[in-house]
């Protein structure tokens, strides 16, 4: 394996990349909490890390990728009943619709997906060890974690992550009832009325967020593991209270902390309350997925990625000069990358200097095209198709094939899009005089045509079903 370099977040230094096991990597990701559609901001941290697995993969590596779902959350109870939806559903809905994006934008699946509500057990007796090591106690019903005792511990890194001192930490948590200290935060949250609710010793509850992942990471990858990663925006408290938990419970946890910057608009964090979210499918009437993914992983992970329409537009630009250069040769097989590609990636996974010499090795490509010189020209598009792959956009790849989803080609899926929409007109029509048969008779018509119809509370959504 090459030299890889990472920018540790908990050290704020870049270090040589040593994994746990001898030919494997290991690598926590924190997914989405689905409560509404998946904006760009959201699929940032996913083709990111994306790309850092397939540097990984390349390299030889067997690599464990662990992507949660946080499938229980006050926002997500709050939307729901805001829209008369069971919570599980709401969020079954919304976790169909990252998956979806995440598709579509060709982000590997992940090795396992685990949702929270899936390990209670295992919070359980990690709450147990928490306790019976003096750094955890139960109240009214909710389990806590006791800052306090784990400061005063020796060994204890508490705020080093974020770099927060203890005493100016606020949680952010609105209930606090039991606590011994505002400082503490919660492992487990007492049952509340008309909310889902677990049975433990300590009493009916539902998971605390930080917990959660500090169990299913440990879960599938070890008490040890090689990398952590997530938003910049969850270092604290989400990742620091990660660490404490996990290095109070005994476990050594993540070797290596990567944390990706925002999407940001006019300087902005994209955010739901600043109502400047981009959804997915509203940056594919500008762009083809492949133009997006090569977009949203065109800046260095750690850098604001600032959206505006024009930067879109020229990076699709940009992605097709590469498409337009290896489209040129028939049957062509992917090469070799070249000593500057292979650099940058490993100087923590520099994109924007990859992306560079792709972009020299196409023009390069283009003046041997021009001299008369084939057999130069089609090594070279035959290097540029290696380098593409490792960034996930290989023009020549079948996903991105025709530029949409199941493999028709954009007009046909604009012409499909016209159809279904104005079925779906008819439906919602029908259901509004209440004439079920009609509604029925459309449901049915798009069913046996293979279109998935999801209902959201910004009305109704198609896909085509996945064979």
């Amino acid at each position: 394996m090459s030299n890889l370099r990472i920018y540790d977040t908990a050290t704020r230094s870049q270090r040589d990349f040593v994994p746990v096991r001898e030919g494997h990597a290991s690598i926590y990701l924190c997914g989405a909490t689905p409560q509404a559609q998946p904006h760009i901001g959201h699929l940032r941290s996913g083709v990111a890390f994306d790309i850092l697995r397939r540097w990984l993969l390349a390299q030889g590596l067997d690599v464990a990728f662990v992507r949660n779902v946080t499938d229980i959350d006050d926002k997500i109870l709050t939307k729901a009943a805001e829209n008369g939806r069971p919570w599980w559903e709401w969020v079954s809905t919304y976790e169909r619709e990252f998956t979806k994006a995440y598709n579509t934008l060709g982000v590997l699946p992940p090795s396992v997906e685990p949702r929270a509500t899936g390990f209670v057990t295992q919070m359980v007796e990690y709450m147990q060890r928490l306790i019976d090591a003096g750094f955890a106690y139960p109240s009214e019903g909710s389990v806590y974690f006791d800052v306090a005792a784990w400061t005063a511990a020796e060994g204890s890194d508490y705020g080093s992550l974020s770099g927060n001192k203890v005493e100016e930490m606020e949680q952010g948590e609105t209930d606090g009832g039991g606590k011994r200290s505002h400082l503490d935060f919660a492992l487990w949250k007492g049952a509340k009325p008309g909310e889902p609710s677990w049975p433990t010793p300590w009493g009916a509850g539902r998971p605390g967020w930080h917990l959660e992942c500090s169990v299913m990471s440990t879960y599938y990858l070890g008490g040890e593991f090689d990398i952590h990663c997530g938003g910049l925006d969850l270092q604290f408290p989400h990742h620091e209270n990660e660490i404490a938990q996990a290095h109070a419970a005994g476990d050594k946890f993540a070797n290596y902390w990567m944390h990706n910057h925002w999407v940001t608009m006019s300087g902005e964090k994209m955010s739901k309350s600043l109502g400047n979210v981009l959804s997915v499918p509203n940056m594919l009437e500008l762009v083809r997925p492949v133009e997006l993914r090569y977009y949203l992983g065109s800046a260095h992970y750690r850098s604001v990625l600032e959206y505006s329409e024009a930067a879109l537009k020229e990076a699709a630009a940009g992605y097709r000069r590469i498409e337009d250069f290896v489209a040129r040769f028939e049957g062509l097989e992917a090469g070799e990358w070249t000593q500057g590609f292979e650099d940058a990636m490993n100087d923590d996974i520099a994109v924007p200097r990859a992306l560079a010499e792709i972009h020299t090795t196409v023009r390069a490509g283009n003046r041997a095209l021009a001299e008369g010189n084939a057999d130069e020209a089609r090594a070279l598009a035959a290097s540029v198709r290696a380098m593409a792959a490792v960034l996930g956009f290989d023009p020549l790849d079948e996903q991105w094939q025709g530029a949409a989803a199941g493999g028709t080609s954009a007009k046909a899926e604009d012409a499909l899009d016209v159809l279904v929409k104005a079925e779906l007109v008819r439906r919602a029509e029908a259901r509004a005089a209440k004439d079920w048969a009609v509604a029925d008779e459309v449901r049915d018509r798009l069913a046996e045509a293979g279109i998935v119809v999801t209902d959201t509370a910004e009305g109704p959504t198609w896909s085509l079903e996945e064979k």
